[in-house]
């Protein structure tokens, strides 16, 4: 039980763009996103400041095919998945460094477009 939770995230925030899905010859999918998650405190003035975090969100198969069809930018949406960091080359040849959560599960939260 220790092993499934330690590599573990839930985050609960909003689209900021429409799901991309990306189709391999190979038949396997896998769809891309990121959410917005805020934090709010006072600053030393009293005033209500807000604080933005953006998530890369990543899923494969029948999970990221579901998330293409009900998800869109600005639906609020709960993901369970564990985070993971990889390189890669830009189109300009420097190595870049991203990390994502890879989705196991997701909730969506708008009524209007609620699945179930």
């Amino acid at each position: 039980m220790i092993s499934s939770i330690k590599n573990s995230v839930q985050l609960l925030g909003h689209l900021g763009k429409d799901v991309e899905l990306t189709e391999f010859d190979s038949g396997s999918t896998k769809v891309k996103f990121s959410i917005a998650t805020s934090d709010y405190y006072k600053n030393s003035k009293g005033e209500k400041v807000q604080e933005t975090q953006w998530h890369n969100i990543v899923a494969w198969g029948k999970l990221g095919e579901n998330m293409q069809k009900y998800l869109a930018k600005g639906s609020e949406v709960l993901v369970k998945g564990k985070l993971t960091s990889r390189t890669y080359n830009d189109k300009e040849g420097n190595t870049r460094s991203i990390t994502e959560v890879v989705a196991s599960d997701f909730l969506l939260f708008d009524k209007k477009k609620d699945p179930f």
